[in-house]
């Protein structure tokens, strides 16, 4: 008997998805609820996990490839069957070219992630050869995407492969079997141009770890900074003068929410500059706080807390426009999302009644958020009922923007680089830790006095935080 698994509708009506990564091969061993592939839909990266108990008999599609909801993308066989000779030869995704190191989340760097690779079966066709977990190691099935953190200065020659087996004594192994990593792992290789075949793993059952790929390129990392060439007057890739990019998945999507939503909510833009120095002297306090332990303890996190104090002040700005019925919807919560830039778009997954949460619940909810973008785990339902929005453009060195709505919100603020500026202060001009606010709203929902208030009271709540407590 032959199984068929169709893809489904992972999201809310979605037609198709890109089949992003296969974690199976003909031949292998499936279980009920196994992931057996990873795919993204115009809102978010979904794994898959397959209904059937049995043997893969073959891939319908390659990764890489669009497929559309209801087409079978595996099949199976069953239980007792014996491994079929693949039929149908998957090829392999193009090879992506090395790109600089870039945020996953605005406003966040790099943070190492705690999930290993899925341990696979045998398979001639690719030279897999069978590993198995130790008995009551669990094992986990990950996503793709990571995350990076941009870098500044003077452009350094791009590294070569090394293998760290010099530093601890052992020698890459040379059997020809595929390296063990996960996704991100092999991203992170590809960014910093290490060969994962030559680096020594260190991680359970053989998984190569961000640490191993960081360590084989180590001993480059102390080359010198050269002064970049002068760029030429147009750039060649490949013998080519351009490139097309098709637009596809969350790029897509985002696109055209960006167009929607710019001609069809009336957009203003107010900004003020203010003088944070008390803020950043808060944040330092606060990871030295017992009660803020282990939490991630940052500016965007007491600005995060402004917001919701000064949406408190001012309610009737969590609102949303309902074009069918000609009605403002007044919701008295607040969804505040966070914008993510991530290497497949940008995406804005919100924290769920952020209105009613502490302080620390404020810090971890921002914590898990960050894990979740930065490992491609966030799911459709977390980017969905969002009211009003944070995007921290300041983590790029850029003083303010005009940022535009997210579709259906009402408003959404813009947070710039935190600078040590010359101010007055006290009747002398000192320097003190200033940035400048960006507020973007929904005019048919928010006028200009109600944008204002908020505005001042977020600026004025940064100025002195004490407020947080006097206004709450």
């Amino acid at each position: 008997m032959v199984y068929e698994f169709k893809l489904p509708d992972v999201g809310e009506g979605l037609t198709e998805a890109e089949i992003l990564k296969w974690y199976v091969a003909p031949g292998d061993v499936v279980s009920d609820g196994q992931v057996v592939c990873e795919v993204e839909t115009a809102k978010a990266a979904v794994e898959l996990p397959i209904p059937f108990d049995g043997v893969v008999r073959e891939l319908r599609f390659a990764e890489g490839v669009t497929v559309d909801v209801g087409q079978v993308i595996i099949t199976v066989g069953g239980a007792g069957e014996s491994a079929p000779e693949p039929s149908v030869e998957v090829p392999a995704a193009e090879p992506e070219e090395p790109r600089g190191r870039q945020p996953v989340l605005v406003g966040y760097g790099v943070a190492e992630s705690s999930t290993t690779r899925r341990a696979r079966k045998s398979d001639p066709a690719r030279g897999v050869v069978p590993t198995r977990p130790a008995p009551g190691v669990p094992v986990a099935h990950n996503g793709s995407g990571s995350g990076t953190g941009a870098g500044t200065g003077a452009a350094v020659p791009a590294p070569a492969p090394v293998a760290n087996g010099a530093a601890n004594g052992t020698a890459a192994p040379a059997n020809g079997n595929r390296p063990l990593a996960k996704p991100p792992v092999r991203k992170l290789a590809k960014d910093l141009g290490v060969d994962l075949a030559a680096v020594i793993p260190s991680g359970p059952g053989g998984v190569i770890t961000r640490e191993d790929v960081h360590a084989a390129v180590a001993p480059v990392a102390e080359v010198p900074a050269q002064v970049a060439a002068p760029a030429p007057a147009a750039v060649v890739v490949d013998g080519e003068r351009e490139t097309r990019v098709p637009v596809k998945g969350v790029r897509k999507a985002t696109a055209q929410a960006m167009v929607g939503s710019a001609f069809t909510a009336p957009h203003v833009t107010e900004f003020v500059t203010v003088d944070v120095t008390r803020t950043m002297k808060l944040v330092e306090e606060l990871k030295a706080d017992k009660e803020m332990q282990g939490l991630r303890v940052n500016p965007l996190l007491l600005i995060s807390k402004a917001l919701l104090v000064a949406i408190k002040r001012n309610p009737d700005v969590s609102a949303a426009w309902d074009e069918a019925n000609q009605e403002i919807v007044r919701k008295h919560y607040v969804n505040l999302g966070i914008a993510a830039a991530t290497p497949r778009g940008l995406i804005v997954p919100n924290i769920k009644d952020a209105h009613a949460l502490t302080l620390p619940q404020l810090a971890e909810a921002l914590g898990e958020l960050v894990s979740t973008a930065r490992e491609g785990k966030t799911s459709p339902a977390a980017m969905q009922g969002g009211t009003v929005t944070i995007t921290n453009v300041g983590v790029f060195g850029v003083d303010t923007g005009t940022p535009i709505l997210n579709p259906g919100e009402s408003a959404i603020l813009a947070v710039g680089a935190i600078k040590l500026q010359p101010w007055v202060h006290k009747g002398k001009v000192k320097p003190r830790q200033v940035t400048t606010l960006a507020l973007s709203f929904d005019h048919r929902l928010v006028d200009g006095e109600l944008g204002s208030k908020v505005l001042a009271d977020v600026a004025a709540i940064l100025e002195q935080p004490k407020r947080l407590i006097t206004w709450a």
